[in-house]
This record gives structure tokens, sequence and C-alpha cells, in this order.
């Protein structure tokens, strides 16, 4: 199949998170680093023609704050990000099981979630076509703000397990 009915999948971990004393996990803000590593992501898709037409976020703070950033580096291209509270401390499967109730119009979706679900998703959906080094990348370190960019001819309701193909694994710092 073309590149031209190819759709993009993005699952990035948020920056790096602070740990502040008394404050829940899903409040937790951004550390210094994560405030300046997110944007780094953000210019990378920029770049590399990576612009989501959707995204789908975590309701936790850190990912919401590293959602802002890749945003102001998308500028006016940027679309709304569509805040999920099922992204938060969810497994793999769960994730997916957001991203398989898509419309099919979205041609380029962003998820920005947590470890280890961000893994776990990447891993089941990486093909045998994916870039292997790039797969073994992630397989060995999910760092954050470590983004997987993978391809697929499918509709989001059929994505399940080796069905899309791994041609980048970004890390910026």
């Amino acid at each position: 199949m073309n590149d031209h009915h190819l759709k993009k999948l993005m699952i990035m971990r948020h920056a790096k998170a602070a740990w502040p004393l008394g404050v829940e996990d899903h409040e937790r803000p951004l550390a210094k680093r994560g405030h300046d590593e997110a944007p780094l992501i953000g210019r990378w898709m920029v770049e590399h023609g990576s612009i989501p037409d959707f995204i789908l976020c975590s309701s936790a703070l850190r990912t919401r704050q590293t959602c802002t950033w890749v945003c102001n580096e998308l500028g006016e291209k940027a679309p709304t990000p569509m805040l999920s509270d099922e992204l938060y401390d969810s497994p793999g499967a769960r994730v997916l099981s957001e991203i398989n109730q898509l419309p099919d119009t979205i041609t380029s979706l962003l998820v920005v979630a947590h470890m280890p679900a961000v893994q776990d998703l990447a891993m089941r959906l990486a093909s045998v076509d994916s870039d292997e080094e790039a797969v073994m990348d992630m397989a060995t370190h999910y760092p954050t703000s470590g983004l997987t960019v993978l391809q697929h001819a499918k509709s989001w309701a059929e994505l399940d397990g080796r069905d899309a193909a791994v041609t980048n694994f970004v890390v910026l710092r």
C-alpha cells in the first residue's frame, strides 16, 4: 500500500516529572528538565513533518504540561488535545482500546501517556516490518519524552497487535 493511505501513530511518554512532597501522583508537575525536554519533541515533529491532526492525552498534570509544550512548538497546526482519564495509570491494552474508538478521519495521532503503557503498547503494535534498531531501543529503555512513531494501513478500530511498522524511536535531550 502506498504512503498516501498510511496512518501515523505517535506514542509519547510524558517529559521528566518532579516528585514534590504531599502531591498526589495524578497532580505531579514536570521537573525543570521536563520543561526543557518536552519542546524538543514538538520541534522534531515539525522538522520531520509529523504533525498530529488529533492528540489523545492522559489527564495527569505532567502529561498535560508535556502536551502544552509540544503544542506550543506545533504552533497554529496544533490540534486541541482530548484529555482522557483512561490513559492515566492504565495498561497498554486500555490505551489501545481508547485508540480503537477513534474515527478514521484522523490520519495522524499523538498519544501522550505513561510508563509502562507507552512501551507495552508500542511493543504490542510493532510489526515485523519495523525498524529493528528503533524497536530494540524502545524495548530496552523508554525514557521520559521518548516518542515512538508507527505507520499502519488499518482503521483505528482494527489496530491490535503486530500490525504497525515502527519507523522511528526518538529520544532528544
